[in-house]
C-alpha cells in the first residue's frame, strides 16, 4: 500500500486527480490574534478511514475541516481568456469545508485526493514564542484493522505583536429568504431564527462585520412586478395619514447581530433596484388587511410613498439611537443606478438623506457623476472603475465586485486560483479603501429570483452568474458550512491588518513602497503579480520586519 501526504499553503486549490506538485510547508510565523491556515492533502492505492486528530498547546483553537468539492456548472460566463483561471470547463472544484467533527474526525481516503483544512485561531493573549501542532492521521480498514499512522506537523511562531482590529468595514449580503427556503422553514419560526444566528455568526467569522438587515424585503435580484418572500422585520399598520411601527423582529435581528459582533449595519434599499423608480414591495395592515401597499406599482415619487417614507424612515432612526447604532448605520438608495436614471435617483436622494439623522448613504455605483452632484456619501465602485473615482481623494471611499469583472481584476469566483481572491487585501490598503461590499453571502436563486436553486447542483444562479458569485456559504442540515472562497477572502482582510500594524512602526508611505517592491510595479486593482509567491513573501517579509521592529 502507498499513502501520500502533504502539507500545503491555503492558497492552492487541490482537485481529486491533481498530481500532488505542491511545495511542502512545515512553520510559518503569525501575530498574536491571527488565523492561519493551511492544508492536508492525502491520496491511498487502497482506500481506508483515516481518523484525524490534533496534538497542541493551542489544541483548542484548531479546527478541522474536510474539503468537499462543489460543481461548477458555469465557471465562466461568455467569452472569457483562459488567463488567471484554473479551469473553464464545467467539472468539480474544491470549496466547501465540512467540520470534521461531523464525522467523528473521520474521512475516506482512496487514490482520488482527499484534503484537510487546518484552521488555526491565535487568541491575542498567547506569549511569544513557537507552538507546534501536530495532526496525527490514523489509517484503519473498516474502522478495526490499523493500517498505518502519520503525523503531520506545523510550527508556528508567535511573535510580540498582536493584530490589530480590523479597520475594513466588509459586507456580503445576508438573504433571511434564503435561508428559510434552502432550510425549509418558516420564515420567522423559532427555527428560522436559530438559523439567521447561524449564518450571522458564519459570516462574523470570516470578517463581515456589517450586515443587511431587512426592515422590509431588500428590493435586490428580484423580477419586475414579483416579489420575494416576505421577511420584513418591520411590523407596519395604516391608521387613516398615520402609520404605526412595531420593531420587536428588528431589535431581536440586530441583538443577534450584536452578540456575533456585528459593528455596522445597512437598511434594506428604500427604492427598486437599477433606477430608483419603484417602491420596493412593502407590507402594511390597513383596516385588518395584510397586503403589499407599497411595490412594483407604486411610483418612487408618489405622494403616497413619500409620505410613508418620512414616517417609516423617522421611526427607523429614532430604533437606531435607541440601538447606540446610528452613526454605525448606512441607508441604501437603489441598487447599481445606471447614468441614464441619475435624475429619479437625484430625486430618491433628496427624499432620503435629510431624513436619516446621524447615519450614511451608501450604494453601488459605478459613475463620479453621482458622487460629484452630492447624491452619496459614500460611493461603493465596481473594481473595473475604482481608478476613475480615486483621481478624486474622495474620503469615504468603498469597492465591490459582482458578476465581474471575469477578467485581469480580482475576484471570488470558484474557476480562479485563490491569489486573484486573496490580492484584494494589499489593493484594499494601498488605495485606502474603507469599505467592501459583494452582493452574495447565501443568495440560492436563480438569476432576479424567479425560483430557488439547490447550491449543491448549480453554483451559478442556474448558469446566469460564474459560479461562486451568488454565495460563499453552504446550507447544511440545521447548519452552515463555510467555503475556501470565504477564508481565503477573511486572509486578504488579514494581509490589510498586517499592514496597518506596520505602518504604526514605519509609516504609511513605506508600507506601500514595500508593496509596490515586492510587486515590480505600481501595484492597481487591474496590474499586480500573478501568482500565490508574492503575496506569501510579501505577507512573509511584513512580519518579520514587524517582528525586528518589536525587538528594538
Amino acid at each position: 500500500m502507498e499513502f501520500k501526504v502533504k502539507q500545503i499553503s491555503s492558497l492552492e486549490k487541490v482537485r481529486a486527480n491533481d498530481n500532488l506538485n505542491y511545495d511542502e510547508i512545515h512553520k510559518k510565523s503569525v501575530l498574536a490574534g491571527e488565523r492561519f491556515s493551511y492544508q492536508i492533502t492525502m491520496k491511498s492505492t487502497n482506500t481506508m478511514f483515516i481518523t484525524a486528530s490534533v496534538e497542541s498547546e493551542l489544541a483548542d483553537h484548531v479546527k478541522l475541516y474536510y474539503v468537499r468539492e462543489a460543481f461548477m456548472d458555469a465557471p465562466v460566463t461568455g467569452e472569457v481568456p483562459m488567463e488567471d483561471y484554473i479551469t473553464q470547463e464545467p467539472g468539480f472544484m474544491p470549496d466547501i469545508l465540512v467540520p470534521l467533527e461531523e464525522t467523528g474526525y473521520q474521512m475516506t481516503v482512496g487514490k482520488d485526493i482527499s484534503t484537510i483544512w487546518v484552521k488555526v485561531d491565535i487568541p491575542k493573549d498567547t506569549a511569544p514564542g513557537t507552538y507546534p501542532i501536530r495532526i496525527k492521521l490514523s489509517g484503519n480498514k473498516h474502522g478495526r484493522e490499523l493500517v498505518c499512522v502519520y503525523y503531520q506537523d506545523m510550527a508556528i511562531e508567535v511573535i510580540p505583536a498582536v493584530m490589530p482590529e480590523q479597520k475594513l468595514i466588509y459586507t456580503r449580503w445576508f438573504y433571511a429568504d434564503c435561508v428559510a427556503v434552502a432550510h425549509g422553514v418558516e420564515i420567522f419560526s423559532e427555527k428560522h431564527w436559530e438559523l439567521m444566528d447561524k449564518y450571522i455568526a458564519a459570516a462574523a467569522d470570516v470578517g463581515i462585520n456589517m450586515i443587511l438587515v431587512p426592515t422590509h424585503t431588500p428590493p435586490l435580484d428580484t423580477e419586475i412586478g414579483t416579489a420575494r418572500p416576505c421577511v420584513q422585520l418591520v411590523d407596519i399598520e395604516k391608521k387613516g395619514d398615520r402609520y404605526e411601527f412595531s420593531f420587536e423582529k428588528f431589535k431581536r435581528f440586530i441583538d443577534i447581530c450584536k452578540k456575533h459582533g456585528i459593528k455596522y449595519f445597512e437598511i434594506a434599499h428604500m427604492f427598486s433596484q437599477w433606477g430608483a423608480k419603484c417602491a420596493p414591495n412593502i407590507m402594511v395592515t390597513e383596516n385588518g388587511k395584510k397586503d403589499y401597499m407599497f411595490g412594483w406599482h407604486v411610483a418612487a415619487d408618489s405622494d403616497e410613498y413619500v409620505s410613508f417614507l418620512k414616517q417609516y424612515i423617522k421611526a427607523i432612526s429614532e430604533e437606531l439611537e435607541k440601538e447606540g447604532i446610528s452613526q454605525d448605520t448606512y441607508f441604501h438608495i437603489s441598487d447599481e443606478p445606471s447614468l441614464e436614471s441619475v435624475e429619479t435617483y437625484k430625486t430618491a436622494s433628496e427624499i432620503i438623506r435629510p431624513l436619516i439623522g446621524n447615519s450614511k448613504t451608501f450604494d453601488a455605483l459605478s459613475n463620479y457623476v453621482f458622487y460629484e452632484k452630492g447624491l452619496v456619501e459614500c460611493p461603493v465602485t465596481s473594481v473595473r472603475h475604482i481608478h476613475e473615482f480615486l483621481e478624486h481623494d474622495i474620503p469615504n471611499q468603498w469597492t465591490y465586485y459582482c458578476c465581474g469583472p471575469q477578467t485581469v481584476f480580482t475576484n471570488s469566483f470558484m474557476a480562479m486560483p485563490s491569489y486573484r481572491t486573496r490580492i484584494l487585501g494589499f489593493l484594499l490598503y494601498k488605495y485606502n479603501i474603507k469599505g467592501f461590499l459583494h452582493w452574495g453571502l447565501n443568495f440560492y436563486n436563480a438569476c432576479r429570483s424567479l425560483y430557488p436553486i439547490d447550491p449543491y447542483m448549480t453554483t451559478s444562479s442556474d448558469k446566469a452568474f460564474p459560479s461562486g458569485d451568488s454565495f460563499i456559504v453552504y446550507p447544511g442540515k440545521d447548519c452552515v458550512y463555510p467555503s475556501i472562497r470565504g477564508e481565503v477572502t477573511y486572509e486578504a482582510i488579514q494581509d490589510m491588518d498586517i499592514c496597518f500594524a506596520l505602518e504604526k512602526l514605519v509609516g504609511r508611505e513605506e508600507v506601500v513602497k514595500m508593496i509596490d517592491e515586492a510587486a515590480g510595479c505600481d501595484l492597481r486593482f487591474d496590474d499586480y503579480p500573478r501568482n500565490k509567491e508574492f503575496l506569501e513573501k510579501l505577507r512573509t517579509r511584513m512580519i518579520d520586519r514587524i517582528k525586528r521592529a518589536s525587538k528594538a
